[in-house]
């Protein structure tokens, strides 16, 4: 009989984002940071991605959920006061939106190296994001600020995919889905431990998780069965005994640019989305 390992398990510990409950449950009631700490822990995540603001870093502190930082960092001179922002609080890994769109890649690695080396010093783990509106709004953008920083200091660039964000510009399909987004450094996916999760299509940076009426959204299923599923059997290829990813359902609530008027409650989608990434989780976790 095979004896079973003692090694700790790889595991993946599925966090909200803060401002998916932006106007819940409505513009005129919205619930107070507290309250919606609190219904995060209730609906299972562990985590919570947000900034560094008093009330956040309390309520994460008070319900036990883990604080996943978010900033972003436009010059070397912001490095340091916008991290120092989480000292004191539970946040280990930062999630850092790079300069903008039209900042030249050597001004960026000049950036990211002062944020990562920084981060380090005071026990952080930036992350640099890719994300539109940044320097790295392009796979080529994103590549390049890779390739040069490795070039220049010799080290791998600590990155926190969101594919949302190069799936729709390269137009792609669910029968496409992961073999063109394996493409964009997927062994920098293997040894990440932040990811976002938003579900996309070739055309929408995010699409709906159910239909509103109970039943799962078509394109969630797709976006679930040809991109999830692969991405996260890829991580776990590689995965170290103990190993943690840190993943972010990372939907934007209405008015945001990301979820339509007519879209269902985008919290609640959330909520379904946790499930169903678990899901797929524990699948792939009894095949190993």
């Amino acid at each position: 009989m095979k004896k079973k390992s003692s090694a700790p398990s790889p595991k993946l510990k599925l966090c909200a984002a803060e401002w998916t409950l932006r106007d819940h449950p409505s513009a005129a009631k919205e619930w107070s940071i507290d309250r919606k700490v609190k219904a995060a822990k209730e609906a299972g995540f562990v985590g919570l991605s947000a900034g560094a603001a008093p009330d956040i870093v309390q309520a994460c502190s008070k319900y036990g959920i883990q604080l996943i930082g978010m900033t972003d960092i436009s010059s070397v001179g912001e490095v340091e006061s916008k991290l120092d922002r989480f000292k004191g609080s539970s946040a280990t890994h930062v999630n850092v939106q790079l300069c903008d769109h039209d900042t030249a890649i050597p001004k960026a690695v000049t950036i990211a190296r002062k944020a990562i080396l920084y981060g380090e010093s005071i026990g952080l783990k930036p992350a640099i994001e890719w994300h539109r509106d940044t320097c790295t709004e392009t796979p080529e953008k994103g590549l390049a600020l890779i390739d040069q920083y490795k070039r220049r200091y010799g080290d791998t660039l600590r990155v926190n995919f969101d594919y949302s964000h190069p799936a729709i510009i390269k137009h792609l399909h669910p029968g496409n889905f992961w073999s063109r987004l394996a493409e964009y450094r997927i062994d920098l996916l293997k040894s990440s431990e932040l990811i976002h999760f938003r579900t996309f299509t070739g055309s929408h940076c995010q699409t709906p998780i159910t239909n509103g009426r109970g039943k799962l959204d078509l394109d969630f299923i797709a976006w679930r069965d040809h991109f999830l599923k692969p991405a996260l059997a890829a991580w776990l290829e590689s995965a170290k005994p103990g190993q943690t990813l840190w993943a972010v359902v990372e939907l934007g609530p209405k008015g945001s640019g990301y979820a339509l008027d007519c879209f269902p409650n985008v919290w609640k989608d959330a909520i379904v989305a946790r499930q169903e990434i678990e899901k797929v989780w524990h699948s792939l976790m009894r095949k190993r």
